[in-house]
């Protein structure tokens, strides 16, 4: 028999006690669909360099609402009025802010589920819990979807110095022990306010703010955009693409019944009805590590080479620069990889391939962060910024990376 003490606390090791404030929540928590998130990874292939990084969505979520609770009382404290009814809506808009996210992330995303982005997920299974708990979340729903009048609250669901984002800076950077992404979440949450009805940072908070976006371009060199990192997320997302492929054209794969399921069909957005959901609540990052382990003795040279790769951290050699990879340069690499396997060009260009990735710690052009000056002037951070030039931080860096095989 199940307990009926709801209002449990968890223990958190990057802020201590957590404290469950409703039985609502409680319910929500244990529900198999946002029970599926301690089977995902909140970083995806990191722990491949971090070996540290293994923690999962499920904290990430439980993190964030602690800070949703923390920021709800410091609005509270400063005069700003946030209903019961708000205040449990913004406590469920951020714990199932990220139930869309298919295993290890974000490589499902681009390979087996024809571009639907995790958000567009998310949104499908607050809709069905919806209905399972006869319309409780329709304002967490509507602040989530930025249609409730009141747009502090979506900023704190999602925005530049959201609850998201304070709480993943700071879990990842204690999970990888990268020490250059930890922000200080509370004392940036206890310098919060709301003026005409938008999130600022009261002035006092203004270094707080830079080291967060400082904090913010680090991390996202050093861990997310690290390039072991990239080259496994890579290879995973054209492993799923290979898998979906030969599936199509006949070829029986083992896998799971759900991760079957998306290799065989084209799922894209219109496609999504319950019964799809309920297949893709039961996919998780052991799907595919069951998958690849399976994989490795295919007949198919680019399937097992591919999935050997990833389980034994034998990755491809990758380079990165500043301009664009030459098409000879590319063409060089295919061929070597062609006449040494015995591969048609399709079947090289799993294993060479280029691409690149930006990072850009501060959109000054959408929902810039503002501060607000003791004579009441409300001003974007990167103008009253004295210590570093956000305005610098601003500008999107571009790099290039092409992968390809060591040569053993």
């Amino acid at each position: 028999m199940r307990s009926n003490n709801k209002l449990k606390i968890i223990n958190d090791p990057v802020y201590g006690f957590i404290s469950i404030p409703s039985e609502l929540i409680f319910e929500l928590i244990e529900h198999p669909y946002f029970q599926r998130l301690r089977r995902i990874t909140q970083m995806g292939m990191s722990y491949l360099v971090y070996p540290g990084a293994q923690h999962t969505r499920f904290h990430h979520a439980l993190g964030a609402m602690f800070l949703m609770q923390r920021a709800v009382q410091v609005l509270r404290f400063k005069k700003v009025a946030i209903t019961e009814d708000e205040e449990e809506a913004l406590y469920m808009a951020i714990l199932l802010h990220d139930i869309g996210h298919g295993p290890f992330s974000h490589a499902m995303e681009h390979s087996i589920v024809e571009n639907v982005s995790h958000e567009e997920i998310s949104l499908l299974f607050m809709n069905e819990l919806n209905k399972t708990f006869n319309g409780q979340l329709s304002l967490a729903i509507k602040i989530f979807k930025n249609e409730y009048h009141r747009k502090f609250m979506y900023q704190l669901v999602s925005g530049q110095l959201d609850m998201d984002r304070l709480d993943y800076l700071r879990r990842d950077s204690f999970y990888t022990g990268v020490s250059e992404g930890s922000v200080n979440s509370q004392r940036l949450i206890a310098m919060l306010n709301v003026v005409n009805d938008a999130l600022v940072v009261e002035e006092k908070g203004i270094y707080s703010v830079e080291k967060f976006i400082v904090a913010r371009r680090l991390m996202y060199w050093q861990v997310y955009l690290h390039k072991t990192s990239l080259v496994a997320e890579q290879l995973l997302t054209r492993l799923l693409k290979r898998a979906k492929e030969l599936t199509q054209t006949g070829v029986q794969l083992s896998a799971s019944e759900a991760l079957s399921f998306f290799l065989k069909n084209s799922i894209s957005l219109t496609d999504f009805n319950l019964e799809k959901l309920e297949t893709f609540s039961k996919l998780d990052d052991y799907d595919i590590i069951s998958a690849m382990k399976s994989w490795c003795n295919s007949d198919d040279f680019v399937l097992n080479e591919l999935s050997a790769m990833l389980l034994n951290r034998d990755l491809l050699k990758i380079k990165l620069k500043k301009q664009p990879f030459s098409e000879e340069k590319k063409k060089e690499k295919l061929n070597e990889v062609m006449k040494k396997h015995n591969l048609s060009e399709k079947e090289a260009s799993y294993f060479v391939f280029d691409g690149s990735i930006s990072n850009q710690a501060y959109h000054m052009d959408k929902d810039t962060i503002n501060l607000i000056k003791k004579n009441g002037k409300v001003v974007d951070v990167a103008k009253a910024s004295d210590q570093l030039n956000i305005e610098a931080l601003s500008q999107k860096v571009i790099k290039y990376y092409m992968c390809y095989p060591k040569s053993h």
